[in-house]
């Protein structure tokens, strides 16, 4: 291997290439999630007719973007207003009459909705490779690249239609653009700062971090200015520029719609202990942001002081664990990628305390995002930390192209290199297509529904491979209690519950179970 840029650069190119078939081809092969079933059309109703309301509980970005093909193909889906029912109505049941009315194109449907999410899942590992060459050099940036592509969780949701990719893409390119400015302080990189955050925090709401820290970047800028020879009213200007910059792209992302908040949208705050004071601050924030995008963030509010049914390690609770994440990370990220990790964050945490600064672009985002997710009481996924996992890359690189030139022991340092890419990539082949159930060698003595639930084992992407199986039969019915089991009867299969009675036509030869009811973590409460 060679640290020739142009090298790098064609290495990086095909393995990303590499990376782009298998998502497509799995998308061709998995049917929609559980979340996907909703943030599609959701999607389409943002895209085609300005209408935020029915999923404003995600920024507008990911879901408009899986829409973008739906649209150019002329799929059509019934308008609400002509249903007959009720706003609540609406927002519980938008999504059924546009899969019904798209049911004999289903699967053109499915994969056309999530070739946006891989086009942005490679665009995340070119910046990747972009980011890691300027701290690391291209050595380093081609493992990073290697290291990404062969990372589970990434080809996991590199295909799904989802916030995951997109707000790790808005969080690598917001601190590429801070980087840059650091480096170099102009109104134009300035505003760049400002367009990428902005867009990270249409991706999702856990993006609004970055708020205070560019308002912490800004006050060190004008601080910092006169100690290099800049004047802090030029300073200043710059970061008005990164702040306005992000405002517009913000009102750009909901069309600069200019709706009222309606008291309804905070009913779920003020539930709350301390509602009144957040649904006062909300209010007061809805005067200069949109009123969809307020409305979501309070409902994140709830949601996280509510909390989420979640199952870790044999326990259910509702508002999380302090350690779920690091738990999920270590049996959810290839064995030699964790090891990996664990070594390069301290290998990183070493050169900076003896002065490489460099090292904290790639080693501060992904220990404050995980200090961040560790912070919420909605544990459901290793897929809330992905954000971090394009850092964790770059410092895994770093540390093995540090190996791969090692002036001392080189052939037993490149062949660790070499071996740790290497299982990565033959634990990435064997888990072909199904990298959601994914769990390392730590967690393989039992099913992995016994560790985690939720879409870290099952999310509902199985369900048009249940329908063919049935089918295949002689099948029309089945007793499902799946993630996404109302996708089965778009797929020509009517559901029976298993919590109810039989009905009519008595109970069905197949039961279908899946893997977060059988860890009980998604059984209705009683």
């Amino acid at each position: 291997m060679t640290s020739s840029p142009r090298v790098a650069e064609s290495v990086a190119a095909l393995l990303l290439l590499a990376l782009g078939a298998s998502l497509l081809l799995a998308a061709s092969r998995k049917s929609v999630t559980i979340d996907e079933e909703v943030l599609i059309p959701a999607g389409f109703q943002h895209l085609a007719r300005g209408d935020f309301r029915p999923v404003n509980e995600h920024p507008p970005l990911a879901p408009a973007l899986a829409a973008a093909p739906l649209l150019v193909l002329g799929v059509e889906a019934p308008r609400l207003e002509g249903l007959g029912l009720s706003e609540a109505q609406q927002s519980a049941h938008f999504s059924v009459p546009f899969w019904r009315a798209n049911a004999g194109a289903l699967r053109a449907v499915s994969f056309w909705a999530r070739v946006p999410a891989v086009l942005l899942t490679l665009a995340l590992g070119a910046l990747l490779f972009v980011y890691t060459r300027r701290l690391f050099g291209p050595l380093a940036a081609v493992f990073a690249v290697a290291l990404f592509t062969c990372e589970p969780t990434v080809l996991a949701h590199g295909r799904v239609a989802h916030t995951d990719i997109p707000s790790a893409l808005g969080l690598l390119l917001f601190c590429h653009a801070l980087r840059s400015y650091a480096r170099e302080p102009r109104a134009r990189r300035a505003l760049l700062v400002g367009l990428a955050c902005g867009l990270a925090v249409l991706t999702k709401f856990s993006m609004l971090a970055l708020a205070p820290l560019l308002l912490a970047a800004g006050v060190v800028w004008v601080w910092r200015a006169p100690r290099r020879e800049l004047p802090r009213r030029q300073v200043l200007r710059h970061f008005a520029v990164a702040l306005l910059a992000a405002w517009v792209t913000l009102h750009a992302g909901y069309y600069f719609d200019g709706r009222a908040l309606e008291s309804s949208e905070l009913a779920r705050v003020e539930a709350g202990g301390d509602g009144d004071s957040a649904a006062s601050a909300l209010r007061l924030a809805a005067r200069v942001l949109p009123a969809d995008f307020v409305a979501g963030v309070g409902y994140q509010i709830a949601h996280n002081r509510e909390g989420h049914q979640a199952f870790l390690l044999g326990e259910y609770r509702t508002r999380g664990w302090w350690y779920y994440f690091p738990v999920a990370f270590a049996l959810k990220t290839s064995l030699p990628f964790l090891m990996l990790t664990l070594a390069s964050v301290a290998w990183a945490a070493w050169r900076v305390r003896h002065g490489e600064r460099e090292f904290l672009y790639a080693l501060a985002p992904p220990l404050l995002f995980f200090a961040l997710a560790s912070a919420t009481a909605i544990n459901i996924g290793v897929r809330y930390v992905l954000p971090a996992l394009p850092f964790l890359c770059a410092l895994g690189g770093a540390l093995l192209a540090r190996l791969w030139g090692a002036r001392r022991g080189r052939a037993p340092c490149a062949l660790v290199a070499l071996a740790c890419v290497g299982w990565m990539a033959l634990e990435a082949w064997l888990a072909f297509p199904h990298y959601m159930p994914y769990v390392n060698q730590l967690a393989r003595a039992r099913p992995g529904w016994t560790y985690l639930s939720d879409s870290n084992v099952e999310w509902g992407d199985d369900v048009g491979a249940l329908a063919a199986y049935l089918h295949e039969r002689g099948e029309t019915r089945v007793t499902a209690a799946v993630l996404s089991e109302r996708m089965l009867s778009y797929h020509g299969i009517e559901v029976v519950s298993p919590y109810d009675g039989a009905g009519a036509g008595g109970r069905p030869r197949y039961t279908a179970v899946g893997a977060s009811h059988l860890n009980g973590s998604t059984v209705p409460w009683t």
